[in-house]
């Protein structure tokens, strides 16, 4: 099968997903969405309100900022690839009120097969995680967002990892530090995009072929 065979074959068998309890409440599965070939995948936490009712990831003011982002370093949502650590909001009722939440470790983990498909489809030169919980579960666990956010890191997943703030949290800051925390973002969105674009050269040169030499010449040393 090719990519877009195995992601609606991946769709099909995901929408019927029941391995948590979140699929109670969920409206829709959220699924990744953009360009299957994109050599850059931005995951972030989960689904929002938004995202639930409308079935595509990072649609709300989140979505909107990665998207104003992204214009500034020349990408568009549609040559990248967008996704989430769980494919089901996780909310919490309050008084008659419903928010979204954290998800908790036992949803995570059982969407991280669902996660690890998804990129083993696209095979992604570089991942950006959005924000600390993508990160703990691409880079490492622990991972700490003040003193390893845009520092490049090997991942099971993708040859370059990279993690930055959550355009949700860049939102909740105020003035000076939502200036600040957007300039970062988009700085590091900047390198991802950079490096993902040598990997890329790299790997063309490596497939360059170097044709036979003319009878009676001499073939090039390379060493």
């Amino acid at each position: 099968m090719n990519k877009r065979e195995r992601f609606l074959d991946y769709k099909r068998r995901v929408f019927s997903c029941k391995d948590c309890s979140l699929w109670e409440t969920r409206t829709n599965v959220v699924v990744g969405d953009g360009n299957i070939d994109a050599k850059i995948v931005f995951v972030g936490e989960g689904p929002g309100e938004n995202e639930d009712l409308q079935g595509r990831p990072f649609v709300g003011r989140a979505g909107k900022l990665l998207e104003e982002v992204l214009l500034e370093n020349g990408l568009t949502r549609d040559e990248v690839w967008i996704t989430n650590i769980i494919r089901c909001r996780a909310m919490i009722r309050e008084e008659g009120s419903v928010r979204n939440r954290p998800p908790r470790p036992q949803e995570v983990q059982s969407c991280k097969k669902w996660l690890e498909e998804e990129l083993s489809i696209v095979k992604p030169k570089v991942i950006v995680c959005l924000g600390g919980p993508s990160a703990e579960v691409i880079i490492h666990r622990g991972f700490k967002m003040t003193e390893e956010r845009g520092r490049c890191f090997r991942s099971l997943y993708a040859p370059i990892a990279i993690a930055t703030y959550h355009p949700a949290y860049v939102l909740r800051q105020p003035g000076r530090a939502f200036d600040e925390l957007r300039w970062m973002l988009s700085e590091d969105i900047a390198e991802a995009r950079r490096r993902a674009e040598s990997l890329q050269e790299e790997e063309t040169e490596e497939k360059v072929i170097i044709p036979p030499p003319d009878e009676g010449g001499e073939q090039l040393n390379l060493f």
